[in-house]
C-alpha cells in the first residue's frame, strides 16, 4: 500500500474513534448574558453609577477581657447612617457569637457533619444586657428579637432615607470558645493563653440596592458581608499581657514599658525586623512585670471589621512597610516561643512586609497603619489590619498562610464583595494574587511546582473539572466541604490565570483587574460588576468565558482531528482540522512541525468555535508534517491531553 493510501486509512480511523463532541456553539455563544441592564446605581460598564449608595456604620467599642472566666464584656456604640433611598423601620445586626450556642443553626447543620467549622463545645453566645437608641436628641429602649446569628431592632420612627442617622448602643458579653470554628478562639501555651478575638461585637448587616437586608445566617463555612466605617475600640486586660489589634495602637507609651515603647517606635522606621519583646523577657521583665490592668486603644478608618489578640506569652517584633505613595505602615508579629524554629515565626514580619509591599505596588496601596500577624489556634483567618495564622506553621507553610491571609486585605477588605454568597470573589481572587506574590517573594524562595497549579497534572485537572464538583457560583454554605477548596479557591484562581494568559494577555488583564479594584475599593461589587469591568476595560465580550467557568462545570478538551495535504502533495500546503470535544470554548495555540525541521505556531481566537465544534485551517508547508500539537506550552487545563497531538506516523 502506498504511503498516501496508508495516511487516508489512518485519518479515517482516527475520526472514527473520536469521542462524540458535547459542544454547543449556540449555548456557549448565546446572545443574552446579563440579567438586567445597567442603572443609575451600577453602570453597564461595571462602575458604581452616579447614584450608587451604601450605608455606613461607625463603631466605638469599650471592652474588658476576664482571663479567669475567659469572658469578654463590652459596650458598642454604633453610629448608623442610612444613605439608601428607603426609610428603614427596623435594623438588622450580625450577632455571630450565637453560632457557638448548642441550639444554633450551625450546630444542627455543621457540628454533626464534623470538619473545620464544627463546634466541640458550646457557649451562651452573645448575652445582651441592654439595647438603646438615640436619635434627634431623644433616647429610648427599642424592641428587639434575636434569630440565631441575626438580631432585629425595631425603631420608634423610621430612619429617614438619604442620610438619616442614629446611635445604637448595645451592652453585652460572651465567653470565648476554646475552638471558634477556626476563626477565633484561645490556645494554652507554656507561658499562658493566647486569645484570638473576632466576630466579637454586634455588627450592622448590609442593606444594599441588590437585595435590601442581607441576612444569610452565619453557619461557619460562609464568611462575612459588612458595612464600612471608622472603628475605635479599647481592650482592658491584665497589665502583663500584650494586646495587638486592627489598626493603629493609639497609646503605646501607656501599654509598654519605656524601653519597649522605644523599640516599638524604632520598628516603625526599620526595614529590618526589630525585637520589641523578646522570648527571654517573657515572665521576667518589661510588660511581664507590670501589675493591675492596662487599657489598649486602637483606631482604624474605612474598615468593615476589627479583631484583636491578647497574651502574656507573646514575643513581639516589627518592621516598616514601604508604600508606593511614600507613606509608611507597620508590620507586626505576635507569637509564642513554641512558634520559633527554622524559618519559623521570627521570619513572620519579613513575610508580612514582603506580601503587603508587593500587593500595594501591583494592585492598590495598603490602606491601614499596621498589619499584624498573630500565631495561635486558628489555622488561617483574615480581618482588616490583622490576621490569625497557625502557631505551628513554618517555612513555606508560614509564608503561604501569611501571604494568603494578608492577600485578603484586597479581597474582601478593600473590595467588599459578599463573602456569604460569593466565596470565589474573595478566596479565588486572593489565591490568584498569591501565586504572583509567591513568585516575587525573596526571588521565589517558597515557589514550588504546585500540585494544584500545574496544567499538566492530570489528577488536578480531573479533580477541578469533575462532574460532581460544585460549580463556582454556589453559596459557600451549600458547597460540600470536600469541594470548597476547589470551588472557592483553586478553580477561580485557575480561571483568572486562564483569562490572563490565554484570553486577554497580561497587559490588558492587569489593567482591567487593577481598575476593578480601584472602582470598587471600599464598596460592594456583585459578580456582574466584575464581569462588566473586565469586559469593558479588557476590550472583550467574555460571556462565553463566564458561562463555562463560573455558571457551569464545563471542561476544556481540544483535539487534533487530522491533516490533509492539498492534492496529496506536502509542498502544496496542508489543511489541519481541530475539534472542541467538550462544552467550554477557549482560544487555541497550535504548533506545527515539519519533517525538514521547520516549525510554525498558529494562534487562533475563540471565535473559531462560534459556528461549529470543528474548525479547519490552511497552513503553508514545504515537507510532510511530522506533528501537530494543540497547547504546546501546556497552559490549558485540558481534560484529555492524549488527543492534543497528531503525528505523521
Amino acid at each position: 500500500m502506498k504511503k498516501g493510501g496508508l495516511f487516508i486509512v489512518v485519518s479515517i480511523f482516527s475520526v472514527a474513534v473520536f469521542a462524540q463532541s458535547k459542544y454547543s456553539n449556540t449555548e456557549a455563544f448565546a446572545p443574552f448574558f446579563y440579567p438586567s441592564a445597567g442603572n443609575e446605581y451600577r453602570s453597564a460598564a461595571g462602575e458604581p453609577g452616579p447614584k450608587y449608595w451604601q450605608n455606613r456604620a461607625d463603631y466605638n467599642i469599650t471592652s474588658t477581657l476576664d482571663t479567669t472566666s475567659h469572658t469578654v464584656t463590652a459596650k458598642v456604640e454604633i453610629l448608623y447612617t442610612n444613605n439608601s433611598p428607603d426609610n428603614l423601620k427596623f435594623l438588622w445586626l450580625q450577632t455571630d457569637q450565637n453560632i457557638y450556642r448548642k441550639d444554633s443553626r450551625a450546630t444542627a447543620t455543621t457540628t454533626a457533619a464534623g470538619g473545620r467549622w464544627a463546634n466541640s463545645t458550646f457557649t451562651e453566645g452573645d448575652v445582651i444586657s441592654s439595647i438603646s437608641i438615640e436619635e434627634g436628641g431623644k433616647k429610648y429602649t427599642p424592641q428587639y428579637n434575636t434569630a440565631d446569628t441575626r438580631t432585629q431592632v425595631w425603631l420608634n420612627n423610621p430612619l429617614k432615607a438619604g442620610g438619616g442617622k442614629l446611635k445604637l448602643t448595645i451592652e453585652y458579653s460572651f465567653k470565648v470558645p476554646e475552638y471558634g470554628s477556626d476563626r477565633m478562639g484561645r490556645l494554652n501555651t507554656r507561658n499562658g493563653w493566647i486569645y484570638e478575638i473576632a466576630q466579637w461585637f454586634p455588627r450592622m448587616a448590609v442593606y444594599d440596592d441588590v437585595q435590601g437586608w442581607n441576612l444569610l445566617p452565619y453557619l461557619g463555612q460562609g464568611e462575612f458581608y459588612l458595612e464600612y466605617g471608622d472603628i475605635n475600640f479599647s481592650v482592658t486586660a491584665p497589665a502583663n499581657m500584650i494586646i495587638v489589634g486592627s489598626g493603629e495602637l493609639l497609646n503605646p507609651a501607656e501599654c509598654f514599658t519605656a524601653e519597649e515603647t522605644k523599640r516599638y517606635a524604632a520598628a516603625k522606621n526599620s526595614d529590618q525586623t526589630v525585637m520589641i519583646r523578646s522570648a527571654d523577657e517573657i515572665g521576667k521583665s518589661g510588660v511581664s512585670a507590670k501589675k493591675g490592668t492596662t487599657t489598649w486603644r486602637f483606631k482604624i478608618q474605612n474598615a468593615r471589621d476589627v479583631a484583636w489578640g491578647a497574651s502574656k506569652a507573646f514575643v513581639l517584633d516589627g518592621a516598616k512597610i514601604n508604600l508606593p505613595s511614600g507613606k509608611k505602615s507597620l508590620a507586626l508579629s505576635a507569637y509564642p516561643v513554641e512558634s520559633m524554629g527554622t524559618n519559623g515565626w521570627q521570619r513572620s514580619t519579613e513575610m508580612v512586609k514582603g506580601a503587603i509591599e508587593f500587593y500595594s505596588k501591583k494592585l492598590f496601596e495598603f490602606p491601614y497603619p499596621a498589619a499584624t500577624n498573630v500565631a495561635g489556634t486558628v489555622g488561617g483567618m483574615e480581618y482588616p489590619g490583622i490576621v490569625f495564622c497557625s502557631y505551628k506553621s513554618m517555612g513555606a507553610d508560614l509564608w503561604g498562610v501569611t501571604d494568603h491571609e494578608f492577600g485578603h486585605t484586597w479581597f474582601p477588605m478593600i473590595v467588599g464583595s459578599n463573602e456569604r454568597k460569593y466565596a470565589w470573589m474573595d478566596e479565588g481572587f486572593n489565591t490568584f494574587i498569591n501565586d504572583l506574590s509567591t513568585e516575587a517573594f525573596n526571588n521565589g524562595e517558597f515557589k514550588q511546582q504546585s500540585f494544584f497549579g500545574d496544567p499538566t497534572n492530570e489528577q488536578m485537572v480531573r479533580m477541578v473539572f469533575n462532574d460532581k464538583m460544585d460549580i463556582m457560583l454556589t453559596e459557600p454554605d451549600v458547597i460540600q466541604q470536600m469541594s470548597l477548596g476547589v470551588a472557592a479557591y483553586l478553580k477561580p484562581s485557575l480561571m483568572l490565570h486562564a483569562l490572563r494568559n490565554a484570553v486577554l494577555g497580561e497587559k490588558r488583564f492587569d489593567a482591567a483587574f487593577r481598575e476593578y479594584i480601584s472602582r470598587w475599593a471600599f464598596k460592594h461589587p456583585t459578580p456582574w460588576d466584575f464581569f462588566r469591568t473586565m469586559e469593558n476595560v479588557g476590550g472583550e465580550d467574555l460571556a462565553w468565558f463566564w458561562r463555562g467557568w463560573v455558571f457551569n462545570d464545563w471542561k476544556i478538551d481540544q483535539a487534533v482531528q487530522g491533516v490533509k495535504y492539498k492534492n496529496s502533495v506536502p509542498a502544496n500546503g496542508a489543511t489541519i482540522t481541530i475539534e472542541n470535544l467538550q462544552q467550554m470554548p477557549m482560544p487555541v495555540t497550535v504548533l506545527i512541525k515539519e519533517s525538514n525541521g521547520k516549525e510554525q505556531t498558529i494562534n487562533l481566537p475563540v471565535e473559531i468555535w462560534q459556528r461549529s465544534a470543528i474548525y479547519s485551517f490552511d497552513v503553508p508547508t514545504t515537507s510532510p508534517i511530522s506533528s501537530v500539537t494543540i497547547d504546546p506550552n501546556k497552559k490549558m487545563y485540558d481534560w484529555d491531553r492524549s488527543n492534543n497531538t497528531w503525528t505523521g506516523k
